[in-house]
């Protein structure tokens, strides 16, 4: 992947993860504190995530049966 594709890949901090999923920053940091989402950290503080990854992440979750996915 080329460095251009990679920034345009990578939501940088919380509220840029929560705006791509339509969900509010909170329940994103919670989404996040609980390891339901696959997010990592540049550092000790800042959470990141890849577009992509978080588009392979949700369609997998359309895969489960209801009940799965919402545990």
């Amino acid at each position: 992947m080329a460095d251009d594709d990679l920034a345009a890949d990578l939501l940088d901090g919380i509220p840029a993860i929560a705006a791509f999923l339509g969900l509010s920053v909170r329940r994103t940091y919670e989404l996040a504190e609980k390891k339901r989402l696959p997010l990592f950290k540049l550092g000790r503080r800042k959470w990141q995530a890849r577009k992509s990854t978080l588009r392979r992440h949700i369609e997998g979750l359309d895969s489960l049966p209801r009940d799965e996915a919402a545990a």
